[in-house]
């Protein structure tokens, strides 16, 4: 199973036009993530606006994906909700359209405690027969999953890594100490993915790569094959990527930066607004110095 799980995993945009999810869009952003190399798609995260999708629009997207990827990269589907048993529907339906994997966010909003974590993902675990990975980011949920509490889920055999958005890259280790070589560490942060695998991380799960996709998966194989000159290389280029999507509210600035590739709309979902021109004259920048425009 590590060997599907491995690389560099594009936290998808959901593409809008006019308040609709735009399918077409969709459908083209999977293409190019593919022939760009990437390694896989993670649709209906948080880059992909999943807060704001309905129910119908969630299972859409998940379908969309899955059918234009036709099985030639794995998809690890959102699957995250503070509602534990909304967790489960969300992880049900993903198995049943033929996921790979589901990627299940700490609660957020609710501020669980460690008990309560463990119950949560040993109950989608135990629910549904599907990998899951546990997506630790105390940055939006408030809550940050201990080593322990990941060490004690972990157990579980459905339970098969993480992504891992602390920006801690002392976890990779601390993970690796508690639960074994055979847990799935993937790395939620663009901006320390080569600590994160020089830890002994495998890959990341990326906001860049809706970008840059082919200069992600490039960096991701330089780390895996131990070429790290060459992957200190490529991360000092993609750094003021990394930077500039973030420059304001995501995935605000990945949805500009794909306008500007032509692949969508910059269309975002209130509460989020478009980018300020200030921060739009930057990623065009960003994208001429990749030699992306």
């Amino acid at each position: 199973m590590q060997t599907m799980f491995r690389g560099s995993f594009t936290a998808l945009i959901t593409p809008f036009s006019n308040g609709r999810v735009d399918t077409a869009a969709l459908k083209r952003v999977v293409e190019h993530q593919i022939k760009a190399g990437t390694h896989g798609l993670v649709p209906v995260g948080t880059t992909g606006e999943c807060v704001t999708l309905s129910h119908d629009e969630h299972r859409h997207v998940v379908e969309t994906v899955l059918e234009t990827a036709a099985g030639r990269v794995p998809v690890i589907a959102g699957a995250g909700s503070n509602n534990t048993a909304h967790a489960i529907e969300l992880a049900r339906f993903a198995k049943s359209a033929g996921a790979d994997a589901v990627l299940v966010a700490a609660p957020y909003y609710n501020k669980p405690s460690q008990d309560g974590l463990t119950a949560h993902y040993l109950a989608i675990a135990d629910a549904v027969e599907v990998p899951v990975f546990v997506y630790n980011v105390p940055g939006r949920s408030i809550v940050d999953i201990s080593v322990e509490t990941m060490a004690r889920v972990a157990k579980h055999p459905n339970i098969v890594g993480v992504k891992d958005a602390t920006g801690d890259i002392a976890r990779v280790t601390q993970h690796r100490r508690a639960i074994g070589d055979d847990f799935i560490q993937l790395s939620g942060e663009d901006a320390s993915a080569l600590g994160y695998n020089a830890h002994g991380g495998v890959g990341v799960i990326s906001v860049s790569s809706n970008v840059a996709p082919a200069l992600c998966a490039t960096f991701q194989n330089a780390t895996l094959d131990g070429r790290w000159d060459e992957a200190r290389e490529l991360n000092d280029r993609l750094q003021p990527l990394h930077e500039v999507m973030f420059a304001y509210s995501s995935p605000s600035p990945a949805k500009y930066a794909a306008s500007l590739l032509g692949l969508c709309s910059a269309e975002v979902r209130l509460p989020l607004v478009e980018c300020p021109e200030t921060v739009k004259e930057r990623i065009a920048q960003v994208l001429k110095e990749l030699s992306l425009l």
